[in-house]
């Protein structure tokens, strides 16, 4: 028997929140709620018609997807843009540009930002953008290892054949517990603290687990 809820004005189903669920469950659960947002769903089917080979749609628009619909919010409410990740060993800036442009040119009609960034160029300029050094990433999961949070460590993708990829190294219940944790692996205590001070004046309902 499907169980809902009308939270906010948004009907939502209380099985799709799959807090301590097994992660068969949590994964269906997962792609069945952020392909409700329009949006994510539009990139996600469209993106394997760019011919990349390795890329993923991650962090924080998959989780604000999902913290949404659990709290009754509007699909896209306090999401600022849409992480979209790739890598490739050419680490050339003109490069990372034409894949950009490629990008864009697909999707640059969205209501939300795009964010394209190749992850083997980012020890390049992280120094610059954030102060201190970082090691270059062997791979697209070893930098989704390193993303701020343990609910955002999160990509997807949809193959042409309608198969999801899905890399989540700490799992999913974080994610659905509306559980915000670090992930130390990377980030600094000031980094961690502002992100999660903007999170909890858009979605009070998470439980901000503190640094220390």
């Amino acid at each position: 028997m499907k169980a809902s809820l009308l939270i906010g004005g948004m009907m939502t189903d209380m099985n799709l929140l799959a807090r301590n669920k097994d992660l068969f469950s949590q994964i269906n659960s997962l792609t069945e709620i952020v392909t409700l947002n329009p949006i994510t769903n539009h990139i996600l089917m469209e993106a394997p018609d760019l011919k990349l080979t390795d890329y993923y749609i991650g962090a924080g628009c998959i989780a604000q997807s999902i913290w949404n619909y659990a709290c009754g919010l509007p699909v896209n409410y306090g999401i600022n843009d849409i992480d979209f990740v790739y890598f490739d060993s050419d680490l050339s800036y003109d490069k990372e540009c034409e894949v950009i442009d490629k990008v864009k040119q697909r999707f640059g009609n969205l209501p939300i930002r795009l964010d394209i960034k190749n992850q083997s160029r980012v020890h390049l300029w992280y120094e610059n953008h954030f102060g201190y050094p970082i090691n270059p990433y062997s791979s697209l999961e070893e930098a989704i290892n390193t993303w701020p949070t343990t609910a955002t460590s999160i990509g997807m993708r949809k193959d042409v054949n309608g198969e999801w990829s899905i890399y989540a190294p700490f799992g999913l219940n974080d994610l659905f517990s509306l559980i915000v944790r670090a992930n130390k692996a990377q980030i600094t205590k000031e980094i961690y603290e502002k992100k999660v001070d903007r999170w909890k004046g858009i979605w009070p309902a998470l439980t901000i687990i503190p640094w220390d």
